[in-house]
Formats: C-alpha cells, structure tokens, sequence
C-alpha cells in the first residue's frame, strides 16, 4: 500500500466516525434494533462496523438521544432505538448544520478547482 492511501485510509476512518452519527440518527424516527440498523446504513452505502455501532448507540441514549425498549415476544429479544424528542429536535439541527458544512465545503472544493485551471 502507498503512503497515499494509508493516509486516505486514515482520513477516511475519521471522517466517516464524524458522519455516522447523523447517519444512524437519520434512520431512527421508527424504531429499529442494532442489526437492523447496520444493514439499513449498509444498503444505503454507510458502512458501519457493529462494534462501532452498538456503544454509539448506547452513549445516545445515555445522551438523552434516543429511547430504547426491548421487545421480549420473539423468541430472541431485541432492543428498539428511536429518537427522542430531544433527539428529534438534535437531528434537524445536525442536518442544518451538515447542509452548511457541505455548501462551505462545496465552495472551498470549487475555489481550488478554480485556481488549477487558472481560472481565479
């Protein structure tokens, strides 16, 4: 492997950590168990380990994030995660915030992209 994509590597771990918040908060105005969670994200391109995942999930709700319940009438019981009211109000202000992040992103990309082409 290349010193280029050890670092591409690196970042790319950084910065999907910073993303996948959202990602899972995204996913919770049903409520969902873990599993069910890593493949929805899956399916959806965001790649999530369940390591990753299940402690994510508990600091949320610790948080005040998310509610939780367990479901005990099939024959493995499951715990249901879903946004609290706080969380719901936490989520639209993450996407306003992320929708800034990527216009200032977008921008800056451009501006560079400009500067090549000697177009500044």
């Amino acid at each position: 492997m290349t010193d280029a994509n050890e670092h591409l590597d690196k970042l790319m771990q950084e910065l999907r950590r910073g993303t996948i918040t959202i990602g899972v908060l995204s996913q919770l105005s049903e409520p969902r168990y873990g599993y069910s969670l890593v493949t929805m994200l899956g399916d959806k391109g965001i790649h999530v380990e369940p390591g990753t995942l299940y402690p994510l999930l508990r600091r949320l709700e610790k948080q005040g994030l998310l509610d939780s319940k367990w479901d005990t009438n099939e024959s493995r019981p499951r715990k249901y995660y879903l946004l609290s009211e706080t969380g719901k109000e936490v989520f639209d202000l993450l996407v306003v915030e992320w929708k800034n992040i990527v216009q200032s992103l977008n921008h800056v990309i451009e501006e560079k992209g400009d500067e090549k082409d000697g177009n500044d």
